[in-house]
This record gives structure tokens, sequence and C-alpha cells, in this order.
């Protein structure tokens, strides 16, 4: 998650696309829409269990996915397009909650305040531009997903991607990731193995508002 400077909230979604009719070999595991994330409750303005992106963004994300199906793999994805609102939800928990029930699973090391003081949590995110994706790679032969030596949202330095906690083969297997997304066109950060944005986002300076719902790109 990357703080960014604030400038347009939009509500078209006229630029979106769902995923899965994008890409249907698209494995989903939309856990905001779930319980099990890091605040423990669904998040708002996740409507449906879908990803939405950027027309764009999904193209590029289908270029990835047809490389990876010829080396064994599939794409599976934890978030994509996230409402301005949910951002709005993580900052209002952070700063005002008390809620740490579902601390020992994603920052056992961290203090809340900590989250947003390396970074893994912003008052504005990538994510809500439309271009950005967090998402890992899914085994073929196994159906299971590939050990990337730890789990999607654990907010610690071992989920930094060079971080040398890890196997050789967690590391490989991140770097099987990485290589591809970065030769389809999207840029990695830092702290988070799984996160990738779309280099020439179609809307840089702009965070969308509208909900994650199928039915709402259909209106």
């Amino acid at each position: 998650m990357r703080t960014e400077n604030k400038n347009n909230i939009a509500m078209d979604p006229s630029g979106f696309v769902v995923l899965a009719e994008y890409i249907p070999q698209i494995v989903q595991e939309i856990r905001y829409y779930s319980t099990y994330n890091f605040i423990g409750d669904r998040i708002n303005g996740y409507e449906e269990p879908c990803a939405l992106l950027t027309i764009e963004a999904a193209r590029a994300l289908q270029a990835a996915s047809n490389e990876l199906i010829v080396q064994g793999y599939r794409l599976k994805v934890f978030d994509a397009y996230r409402p301005a609102s949910a951002v709005r939800h993580f900052v209002l928990w952070g700063l005002e909650d008390q809620d740490i029930r579902m601390k020992q699973y994603f920052y056992p090391d961290l203090d809340k305040e900590e989250l947003f003081q390396k970074g893994y949590i912003a008052k504005q995110s990538g994510h809500s531009r439309g271009s950005t994706v967090d998402l890992t790679l899914l085994d073929m032969k196994t159906g299971k997903e590939v050990d990337m030596g730890s789990p999607f949202d654990l907010f610690d330095e071992i989920s930094h991607p060079d971080c040398k906690r890890i196997t050789p083969e967690q590391y490989a297997n991140r770097m099987i990731l990485r290589r591809v997304m970065t030769r389809c066109g999207f840029v990695p950060i830092d702290c988070e193995w799984w996160h990738f944005t779309l280099d020439k986002e179609p809307y840089p300076d702009t965070y969308f508002e509208f909900p994650v719902s199928s039915a709402y790109l259909k209106r």
C-alpha cells in the first residue's frame, strides 16, 4: 500500500472490467469481502467477492497469466481495485479502533501504529486508482498456492521481496512471479511480495469511490 497525494475522487467505472470475465483462468480469494483479513470484518465498499481492474491493467495481467500458464501456474488474486471508502475504513480502524483480534495472524510483531509508520497501510492507496493488484501463484499440478515464505498481508519484514529469512526455494518462487509481472508492465514495491502496479496506469491522479460490484459496472 502506497501513500499518494490526494487529487480527484471519481465514481465512473466505465474504464474498468470484471477480471474473471476478462481472464477466465484467474483464481480469486477476495480477502476484504471476507472477514479473514487484518481487521477481521468485511471492508467497506466490498459488495461482491470479485476483482475489478482498469482495462489496461487487465490486458497486461492477461499477458502475465498466459505466460505463467505455460510454466504450470495460475494467478490467484487477493485484491485489485479498492474503493477509497475501503481505505478510509483501514485508516479509521488504525487510528481509532482498539480492536486487535487479528494481530496474531497479520501483524504479530508490530503495534497498530507501526503499520502506518512502516508503509503497510496508507491514507491513500494506489489500489483505488484501479491498476494495482495483490496476487500469488497457484501450482497447477498440486492445486495449491506456491510457497512464498509468508502469507498475503502478513505485515512483517519477511514479506519484503528481498528478505533473507526465507529459503532459496521460496525466494525463487517470489522471483518467478516478479519477473513475469515486471516483464508484462507492472512495478513491484519493496515491502510486499504480492503487490504490483501497472507502470503506465491510465488514471495516475484519480482515486475511485464506486463499490466492488460487477453489477455496478453493468449499470
